[in-house]
């Protein structure tokens, strides 16, 4: 007995659908990350620069976020009081055009 195949009767896998969808889904979540990078103003963090940010400078929310190669850290102020040993080794100014100047303490008079 000899069989002749008919057109449209290979094997047909029922997950195969399934398996496109999942391929679907993989490009959909990376549009939405770089999407979502780039509405929050962060399209440095997809470059393979070392950046630093600093957000909402100067409030109570203020954050700092740093990339260095491809590790990123976040700093949050804290309101806790630190404190150490140590010595004093000069001081700092701000000067009106927003500079900062450091100016070493002298031991001798």
């Amino acid at each position: 007995m000899s069989r002749i195949r008919r057109l449209g009767d290979e094997d047909h896998d029922p997950l195969q659908g399934v398996a496109n969808f999942f391929d679907l889904g993989i490009v959909f979540a990376l549009a939405f990350i770089v999407a979502l990078i780039a509405y929050l103003g962060l399209p440095e963090l997809l470059e393979r620069k070392d950046v630093t940010l600093i957000k909402n400078p100067g409030t109570a929310e203020m954050e700092i976020i740093r990339k260095k190669g491809v590790k990123i850290e976040r700093y949050r102020i804290s309101r806790q009081q630190l404190g150490g040993e140590g010595e004093k080794l000069g001081t700092a100014y701000r000067l009106k055009s927003g500079e900062v100047v450091y100016v070493p303490e002298d031991d001798e008079p």
